[in-house]
């Protein structure tokens, strides 16, 4: 079953809501083809059964929009999604072949129910480069998306997928202290481990330089178009404890006159859980409100905020992460007076990693999928 949050939220207007969920495939790829090793090749068997899997969640979940990551075989999810009532379709970019059949560099894709009217790479710019001490030939790892959706009663909406550099050392893809000129070595395990750590380390700059050329792009095309964001997808890091919570920079610390909280809440982006929980709240305490007389309010505590840990995405052995993500510029956010829509919903589902099985969740994925329902204002 699906994990138990702190809260649920089923209750709304159907007219009135988007539905827009985040999904990492886990190795999505057609045999006869292999991902990483010549090893690593589903049968029939198994590619029917991970399709069906995926089918079946999006039968039973029914989201409008959907971000995807790990993606290696383009055209079969393109057939699966539209097939399943998503006639819109995209990515911008192809997976890399180490060999004739052997794949090393998944892509992200979109699928969606409503018109995508516009898709484009996301590129660095160049010019960030020096003073985010970067070597110009600085490259995303996997090349984000930006497409823009036409929302109902919304308009057109900007919808980023991404997928962040994992956390596996570049070592393993490269980097090793005994190819580098000039740099002392020792004894081999010494070295080995050197080299893991240093991996690490690189891999970790680089994941969070890909969330700074990624920001700076939204920043700039949302200063163009105006429209509202929607950031998805697995950023292989948790937000709030590492390099990626500059994505959450809202401008507070700014000492500038001309740096006015409007500015600040239009152009920043907020974790869809924290924006559930806040009108989660609001909604108890309008209820709260609505069903007490004037002479209980001095007996009874209104209700207030309680911030609850979102729920993990990603289990390594029995450690629990955060490592999947829907962020939403300010037009999502009631507290925001342009604001267009509030989150109403945000459901994880996790099941075949809580309680796997095997018949059924043998070839799912290694993460949640996290979707969030917003409800358009009236």
């Amino acid at each position: 079953m699906d994990s138990n949050l702190p809260y649920s939220v089923n209750a709304y207007d159907s007219q009135n809501i988007i539905k827009i969920a985040t999904f990492n495939l886990c190795n999505y790829l057609a045999p006869p083809d292999a991902f990483y090793d010549f090893e690593n090749i589903y049968s029939k068997a198994q590619w029917d059964k991970k399709q069906a899997w995926i089918q079946a969640y999006l039968a039973l979940q029914q989201p409008d929009i959907i971000g995807f990551q790990e993606v290696f075989s383009v055209e079969s999810l393109k057939a699966l999604t539209q097939q399943a009532g998503y006639p819109f379709f995209c990515t911008v970019d192809s997976p890399n072949v180490l060999d004739d059949y052997i794949y090393d560099s998944p892509v992200v894709a979109i699928a969606s129910r409503f018109p995508i009217h516009d898709v484009a790479a996301v590129s660095p710019e160049p010019t960030l480069n020096a003073p985010l001490g970067l070597s110009g030939s600085f490259a995303f790892s996997r090349i984000p998306l930006r497409a823009t959706v036409q929302l109902p009663q919304v308009g057109p909406c900007d919808c980023y997928v991404v997928h962040f550099k994992s956390k596996r050392p570049i070592a393993s893809e490269g980097f090793s202290l005994s190819n580098t000129p000039n740099i002392p070595t020792f004894d081999p395990a010494i070295d080995d481990f050197r080299s893991h750590v240093l991996g690490q380390w690189a891999s970790t700059q680089q994941r969070i330089a890909e969330a700074a050329h990624l920001l700076n792009s939204i920043w700039l095309r949302k200063m163009e178009s105006e429209y509202p964001v929607i950031l998805m997808g697995d950023f292989n890091d948790e937000l709030e404890t590492s390099g990626l919570h500059h994505l959450l920079a809202d401008g507070r610390r700014r000492k500038n006159e001309a740096f006015s909280d409007a500015i600040s809440q239009r152009y920043r982006l907020q974790h869809s859980w924290s924006l559930f929980q806040a009108s989660l709240c609001h909604r108890e305490a309008r209820d709260w409100e609505a069903n007490e007389s004037v002479d209980d309010l001095d007996k009874i505590s209104m209700p207030v905020a309680v911030k609850h840990p979102c729920p993990y995405t990603y289990y390594y052995g029995a450690i629990g992460m955060v490592l999947d993500y829907i962020l939403l510029s300010g037009e999502f956010d009631p507290s925001f007076n342009e604001s267009l829509a509030e989150v109403y919903d945000y459901h994880l589902y996790d099941r075949h990693l809580i309680s796997p099985s095997y018949d059924v969740d043998s070839h799912s994925t290694d993460h949640a999928i996290v979707m969030v329902t917003v409800r358009i204002r009236q």
